[in-house]
């Protein structure tokens, strides 16, 4: 049992392999593409651990997932919500996000569909442009490696939209390329291109900006900006802002 049920959390292993296999397995009813994705991506991408280590999404939260995919952060949700109930969670990591509801938002019909099938009883998943789907109010927004995809004006629009979202004490959890790293930014982007090629997508051209710039902009919209570097173990200029709203 976890320690909202009275009993504290006991060290665990490996929890991060426990974690990996109970939020990759849903994906098996959605195909094996879509379930060898979820491993590959949980499995290899840091950010995902971050999240979880350091309590950046609270227990209750309700979530709303900038460019889901195939939904892999409502899966690590749900799976980290089990294994706290097991009384498997770490007790050196921070609490585990129980409870927390996510919304995704997704603009490539396929992935929708993939995420339906795979976790669409614990998560709600919504087929549309994030540059004008309307967004609920919510408790933390998640937007990983998306918004160098629409122009600088629409990038601003978005975290305009986003900062409405939340309520004081909200936290924008953003991750970006630093186009101040050119060669690993480059880096990125090509890989980036490969992966939504292969996946079956239209390449979409590419609006980077600095890491100052970034901050600078989230600032300006009221929020209280951190960065953490994100690409431990790959070649790529990743930085994870997390930004929140003063209480």
């Amino acid at each position: 049992m976890s320690a909202v049920m009275g009993t504290s959390p006991r060290k665990t292993p490996n929890p991060w392999a426990a974690l990996l296999d109970a939020a990759s397995q849903p994906y098996r009813k959605a195909g094996l593409f879509a379930w060898r994705f979820a491993r590959g991506k949980l499995g290899q991408d840091p950010v995902f651990r971050y999240l979880l280590r350091q309590g950046l999404i609270a227990p209750k939260a309700r979530v709303l997932d900038i460019g889901c995919g195939q939904g892999l952060l409502a899966s690590l949700l749900c799976a980290s919500h089990a294994l706290s109930q097991e009384g498997r969670w770490p007790a050196e990591w921070a609490p585990a996000p129980s409870a927390a509801r996510v919304t995704g938002i997704e603009l490539m019909p396929r992935d929708v569909e993939r995420a339906q099938a795979a976790v669409g009883d614990v998560a709600d998943f919504i087929c549309g442009d994030m540059r004008y789907t309307p967004f609920p109010e919510v408790d933390a927004v998640v937007i990983l490696d998306v918004l160098h995809y629409v122009t600088v004006p629409e990038q601003n629009d978005v975290l305009a939209r986003v900062r409405r979202a939340l309520p004081p004490g909200g936290v924008l959890l953003l991750r970006v390329g630093d186009a101040a790293s050119r060669h690993r930014f480059m880096i990125s982007q090509w890989v980036d291109a490969a992966v939504i090629w292969a996946r079956g997508h239209r390449v979409l051209p590419v609006y980077g900006r600095t890491l100052a710039e970034w901050i600078a902009q989230l600032e300006s919209l009221g929020f209280e900006v951190r960065s953490e570097p994100m690409s431990q173990g790959t070649p790529f200029a990743n930085v994870l802002l997390v930004a929140k709203v003063a209480s």
